[in-house]
Protein backbone atom coordinates (compact mmCIF):
# COMPACT_ATOMS: atom_id res chain seq x y z
CA UNK A 1 0.00 0.00 0.00
CA UNK A 2 1.40 3.35 -0.72
CA UNK A 3 0.88 7.02 -0.08
CA UNK A 4 -1.16 8.06 2.83
CA UNK A 5 -2.61 5.77 6.05
CA UNK A 6 -5.45 5.21 7.54
CA UNK A 7 -5.89 5.41 11.72
CA UNK A 8 -6.29 1.41 13.23
CA UNK A 9 -3.87 0.56 9.86
CA UNK A 10 -0.76 -1.21 10.46
CA UNK A 11 1.85 1.26 9.77
CA UNK A 12 5.06 0.70 7.52
CA UNK A 13 8.42 3.79 8.17
CA UNK A 14 9.54 1.79 4.53
CA UNK A 15 6.59 3.92 2.90
CA UNK A 16 7.36 7.48 2.65
CA UNK A 17 4.11 10.02 3.54
CA UNK A 18 3.60 13.59 2.55
CA UNK A 19 1.33 14.27 5.64
CA UNK A 20 1.59 17.50 7.67
CA UNK A 21 3.87 17.19 10.80
CA UNK A 22 2.30 17.47 14.01
CA UNK A 23 2.96 20.74 15.32
CA UNK A 24 5.22 21.74 17.83
CA UNK A 25 4.73 23.71 21.44
CA UNK A 26 7.51 25.55 22.82
CA UNK A 27 5.91 25.50 26.21
CA UNK A 28 8.50 24.04 28.11
CA UNK A 29 6.09 22.23 30.81
CA UNK A 30 4.97 19.78 27.74
CA UNK A 31 8.82 18.41 27.47
CA UNK A 32 8.26 14.82 28.17
CA UNK A 33 11.74 15.28 30.73
CA UNK A 34 10.08 17.55 32.84
CA UNK A 35 6.64 15.73 32.77
CA UNK A 36 5.49 12.62 35.47
CA UNK A 37 3.42 10.97 32.75
CA UNK A 38 6.39 9.18 31.37
CA UNK A 39 6.21 5.50 30.55
CA UNK A 40 8.32 4.09 28.80
CA UNK A 41 11.45 5.51 27.22
CA UNK A 42 13.25 3.90 24.53
CA UNK A 43 15.70 5.08 21.92
CA UNK A 44 13.49 6.69 18.84
CA UNK A 45 10.26 7.26 20.68
CA UNK A 46 8.97 7.77 24.29
CA UNK A 47 5.81 6.39 25.73
CA UNK A 48 3.45 8.43 28.00
CA UNK A 49 -0.05 9.32 29.40
CA UNK A 50 -1.93 12.91 28.49
CA UNK A 51 -2.69 13.41 31.42
CA UNK A 52 -3.28 17.39 30.88
CA UNK A 53 -5.79 19.56 28.72
CA UNK A 54 -2.76 20.52 26.65
CA UNK A 55 -1.33 16.91 25.87
CA UNK A 56 -4.84 15.79 25.33
CA UNK A 57 -5.50 18.66 22.76
CA UNK A 58 -2.04 17.14 21.09
CA UNK A 59 -3.85 13.57 20.90
CA UNK A 60 -6.66 15.30 19.35
CA UNK A 61 -5.03 17.37 16.61
CA UNK A 62 -2.99 14.02 15.90
CA UNK A 63 -6.77 12.46 15.20
CA UNK A 64 -8.18 15.18 13.22
CA UNK A 65 -5.25 15.43 10.66
CA UNK A 66 -5.30 11.56 10.36
CA UNK A 67 -9.30 11.95 9.87
CA UNK A 68 -8.94 14.72 7.43
CA UNK A 69 -6.05 13.38 5.91
CA UNK A 70 -8.64 10.27 4.86
CA UNK A 71 -11.57 12.71 4.03
CA UNK A 72 -13.24 11.81 6.97
CA UNK A 73 -15.65 13.59 9.19
CA UNK A 74 -14.48 14.20 13.21
CA UNK A 75 -15.93 15.75 16.22
CA UNK A 76 -14.82 18.17 18.38
CA UNK A 77 -12.89 16.65 21.82
CA UNK A 78 -14.79 15.77 24.61
CA UNK A 79 -13.86 16.10 28.49
CA UNK A 80 -11.96 13.15 29.20
CA UNK A 81 -13.72 11.06 31.44
CA UNK A 82 -11.89 9.44 35.21
CA UNK A 83 -13.15 6.10 33.00
CA UNK A 84 -10.61 6.79 30.13
CA UNK A 85 -6.70 6.97 29.60
CA UNK A 86 -5.00 8.70 26.26
CA UNK A 87 -1.22 7.23 25.27
CA UNK A 88 0.95 8.84 23.20
CA UNK A 89 4.01 8.16 21.40
CA UNK A 90 6.42 11.31 20.99
CA UNK A 91 9.73 12.31 20.07
CA UNK A 92 10.77 15.32 22.37
CA UNK A 93 7.74 17.31 21.86
CA UNK A 94 6.38 15.87 18.80
CA UNK A 95 3.35 13.82 19.15
CA UNK A 96 2.96 11.36 16.46
CA UNK A 97 0.76 8.17 18.02
CA UNK A 98 -2.10 8.08 20.25
CA UNK A 99 -5.15 6.20 21.22
CA UNK A 100 -7.58 6.05 24.04
CA UNK A 101 -8.88 3.27 26.10
CA UNK A 102 -12.21 3.88 28.06
CA UNK A 103 -13.37 1.55 30.44
CA UNK A 104 -17.35 0.51 30.54
CA UNK A 105 -19.19 2.72 32.83
CA UNK A 106 -22.81 4.40 33.93
CA UNK A 107 -22.28 5.97 30.17
CA UNK A 108 -21.47 2.99 28.03
CA UNK A 109 -18.69 2.79 25.60
CA UNK A 110 -18.25 4.71 22.27
CA UNK A 111 -18.85 1.39 20.59
CA UNK A 112 -22.63 1.34 22.60
CA UNK A 113 -23.65 3.85 19.54
CA UNK A 114 -23.53 1.09 17.04
CA UNK A 115 -23.55 -2.70 18.70
CA UNK A 116 -25.09 -2.15 22.30
CA UNK A 117 -26.81 -5.34 21.92
CA UNK A 118 -23.67 -6.88 20.71
CA UNK A 119 -22.02 -5.55 23.82
CA UNK A 120 -24.39 -6.51 25.88
CA UNK A 121 -24.31 -10.41 25.56
CA UNK A 122 -20.70 -9.57 26.87
CA UNK A 123 -22.11 -7.50 29.94
CA UNK A 124 -24.65 -10.07 31.32
CA UNK A 125 -22.76 -12.52 31.02
CA UNK A 126 -20.25 -11.24 33.30
CA UNK A 127 -17.95 -9.38 31.41
CA UNK A 128 -16.12 -6.17 32.75
CA UNK A 129 -15.76 -4.34 29.26
CA UNK A 130 -13.33 -1.54 27.67
CA UNK A 131 -12.89 -0.21 24.38
CA UNK A 132 -9.61 1.18 22.39
CA UNK A 133 -10.78 3.95 20.01
CA UNK A 134 -8.96 7.30 18.59
CA UNK A 135 -5.69 5.63 17.25
CA UNK A 136 -3.70 7.70 15.08
CA UNK A 137 -0.38 7.15 13.99
CA UNK A 138 1.99 9.45 11.35
CA UNK A 139 3.24 7.18 8.97
CA UNK A 140 6.30 8.74 8.74
CA UNK A 141 7.28 7.93 12.43
CA UNK A 142 5.43 4.57 13.39
CA UNK A 143 6.05 1.16 13.36
CA UNK A 144 5.19 -2.41 14.80
CA UNK A 145 7.35 -1.25 17.74
CA UNK A 146 5.65 1.95 18.39
CA UNK A 147 2.21 0.02 17.93
CA UNK A 148 3.25 -2.71 20.49
CA UNK A 149 4.23 -0.20 23.12
CA UNK A 150 0.50 1.35 22.34
CA UNK A 151 -1.31 -1.60 22.64
CA UNK A 152 0.67 -3.16 25.31
CA UNK A 153 0.01 -0.17 27.51
CA UNK A 154 -3.60 -0.32 26.35
CA UNK A 155 -3.61 -3.83 27.81
CA UNK A 156 -2.03 -2.62 31.16
CA UNK A 157 -4.64 -0.60 31.60
CA UNK A 158 -7.41 -2.03 31.00
CA UNK A 159 -6.46 -5.40 32.84
CA UNK A 160 -3.95 -5.75 35.24
CA UNK A 161 -4.32 -1.38 36.19
CA UNK A 162 -8.66 -1.58 35.77
CA UNK A 163 -9.36 -5.16 36.43
CA UNK A 164 -11.57 -5.43 32.49
CA UNK A 165 -12.12 -8.90 31.00
CA UNK A 166 -12.46 -7.82 27.37
CA UNK A 167 -11.63 -5.17 25.13
CA UNK A 168 -13.32 -3.62 21.84
CA UNK A 169 -12.12 -1.82 18.82
CA UNK A 170 -14.20 -0.58 15.73
CA UNK A 171 -12.06 -1.02 12.17
CA UNK A 172 -12.66 -0.20 8.91
CA UNK A 173 -13.55 -3.63 7.27
CA UNK A 174 -10.74 -3.61 4.88
CA UNK A 175 -8.28 -3.85 8.57
CA UNK A 176 -9.83 -6.72 9.70
CA UNK A 177 -7.35 -9.37 8.79
CA UNK A 178 -4.52 -7.24 10.44
CA UNK A 179 -6.47 -7.41 13.32
CA UNK A 180 -7.46 -11.16 13.57
CA UNK A 181 -3.58 -11.89 12.44
CA UNK A 182 -1.60 -9.47 14.52
CA UNK A 183 -3.57 -9.51 17.84
CA UNK A 184 -5.61 -12.12 17.36
CA UNK A 185 -8.97 -10.34 17.01
CA UNK A 186 -12.21 -11.73 16.52
CA UNK A 187 -15.35 -10.23 14.83
CA UNK A 188 -18.41 -9.42 17.29
CA UNK A 189 -20.47 -7.50 14.99
CA UNK A 190 -21.65 -6.71 11.10
CA UNK A 191 -20.53 -3.95 9.23
CA UNK A 192 -22.01 -1.00 9.46
CA UNK A 193 -22.10 2.61 9.24
CA UNK A 194 -20.37 5.10 12.20
CA UNK A 195 -22.19 8.36 11.54
CA UNK A 196 -19.61 10.29 13.67
CA UNK A 197 -17.10 9.51 10.74
CA UNK A 198 -18.78 8.81 8.34
CA UNK A 199 -17.39 5.41 7.21
CA UNK A 200 -18.04 1.72 7.83
CA UNK A 201 -16.87 -0.14 11.14
CA UNK A 202 -16.55 -3.94 11.71
CA UNK A 203 -16.81 -4.97 15.58
CA UNK A 204 -13.30 -6.40 17.44
CA UNK A 205 -13.26 -8.37 20.23
CA UNK A 206 -10.83 -10.09 22.44
CA UNK A 207 -10.29 -11.53 25.58
CA UNK A 208 -8.05 -9.39 27.97
CA UNK A 209 -6.45 -12.45 29.61
CA UNK A 210 -5.04 -13.71 25.97
CA UNK A 211 -3.65 -10.81 25.29
CA UNK A 212 -1.68 -10.77 28.87
CA UNK A 213 -0.58 -14.41 27.86
CA UNK A 214 0.87 -13.80 24.59
CA UNK A 215 2.70 -10.55 26.07
CA UNK A 216 4.39 -12.73 29.06
CA UNK A 217 5.14 -15.42 26.40
CA UNK A 218 6.46 -12.74 23.17
CA UNK A 219 7.08 -9.51 24.46
CA UNK A 220 10.46 -8.05 24.23
CA UNK A 221 11.55 -11.22 22.21
CA UNK A 222 12.72 -11.84 18.77
CA UNK A 223 9.70 -12.01 16.18
CA UNK A 224 11.55 -15.33 14.18
CA UNK A 225 9.03 -14.80 11.01
CA UNK A 226 5.93 -15.51 13.01
CA UNK A 227 3.43 -12.41 11.55
CA UNK A 228 2.41 -10.76 14.99
CA UNK A 229 2.22 -7.13 16.78
CA UNK A 230 3.15 -9.89 20.20
CA UNK A 231 6.50 -9.76 20.03
CA UNK A 232 6.90 -5.89 19.23
CA UNK A 233 5.04 -5.56 22.93
CA UNK A 234 7.43 -4.51 26.19
CA UNK A 235 9.39 -6.87 28.27
CA UNK A 236 7.88 -8.35 31.54
CA UNK A 237 10.11 -5.60 33.17
CA UNK A 238 8.67 -2.75 31.32
CA UNK A 239 5.17 -4.16 31.45
CA UNK A 240 5.70 -4.03 35.32
CA UNK A 241 7.27 -0.29 35.02
CA UNK A 242 4.32 0.71 33.27
CA UNK A 243 1.35 -0.63 35.25
CA UNK A 244 3.52 1.16 38.46
CA UNK A 245 3.34 4.35 36.41
CA UNK A 246 -0.45 3.86 35.60
CA UNK A 247 -1.40 3.69 39.36
CA UNK A 248 0.59 6.44 40.70
CA UNK A 249 -1.14 8.29 37.69
CA UNK A 250 -4.16 7.01 38.86
CA UNK A 251 -3.90 7.97 42.73
CA UNK A 252 -3.71 11.28 41.77
CA UNK A 253 -6.34 11.97 38.83
CA UNK A 254 -9.00 9.48 39.96
CA UNK A 255 -11.50 11.27 41.89
CA UNK A 256 -12.93 10.20 45.09
CA UNK A 257 -15.95 7.83 46.02
CA UNK A 258 -17.18 11.57 47.68
CA UNK A 259 -16.71 13.00 44.44
CA UNK A 260 -18.60 10.24 41.83
CA UNK A 261 -21.40 10.05 44.19
CA UNK A 262 -21.79 14.14 43.46
CA UNK A 263 -21.42 13.47 40.24
CA UNK A 264 -24.10 10.64 40.41
CA UNK A 265 -26.40 12.74 42.43
CA UNK A 266 -25.82 15.90 39.87
CA UNK A 267 -26.81 13.52 36.58
CA UNK A 268 -30.06 12.59 38.98
CA UNK A 269 -31.31 16.04 39.15
CA UNK A 270 -30.08 16.67 35.94
CA UNK A 271 -31.02 14.10 33.45
CA UNK A 272 -30.39 15.96 29.80
CA UNK A 273 -26.34 16.42 31.24
CA UNK A 274 -26.18 12.24 31.46
CA UNK A 275 -27.50 12.10 28.20
CA UNK A 276 -25.10 14.30 26.86
CA UNK A 277 -21.98 12.40 28.21
CA UNK A 278 -23.20 9.18 27.13
CA UNK A 279 -23.87 10.84 23.49
CA UNK A 280 -20.30 12.44 23.77
CA UNK A 281 -17.93 9.63 22.98
CA UNK A 282 -15.11 9.84 20.78
CA UNK A 283 -15.68 9.13 17.16
CA UNK A 284 -15.36 5.79 15.58
CA UNK A 285 -12.03 4.29 14.87
CA UNK A 286 -13.16 2.66 11.94
CA UNK A 287 -10.79 3.88 9.65
CA UNK A 288 -8.84 6.08 11.57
Amino acid sequence: MTGQRDINHPVRTSVPSDAPTTAREDNRSNDISHGGDLLLAREDFQLRLANSHGRQNESGELVRRMYAWRGYKSERDSVQLATEATLQTCRGNEVFGTLTIRYDSEGGLAADALYRAEIDRYRKAGARVSEITRLAVDPELGSKEVLGALFHAAYVFCRPVGGMSDVFIEVNPRHVAFYQRMLSFRQAGEPKICPRVDATAVLLHVQLAYVGQQAALHGGKPAQGQRSLYPYFCSPEEEAQISRQMLAAQRTSVPSQTERRARREDRRHDPARGDRRARSGPPCSADT
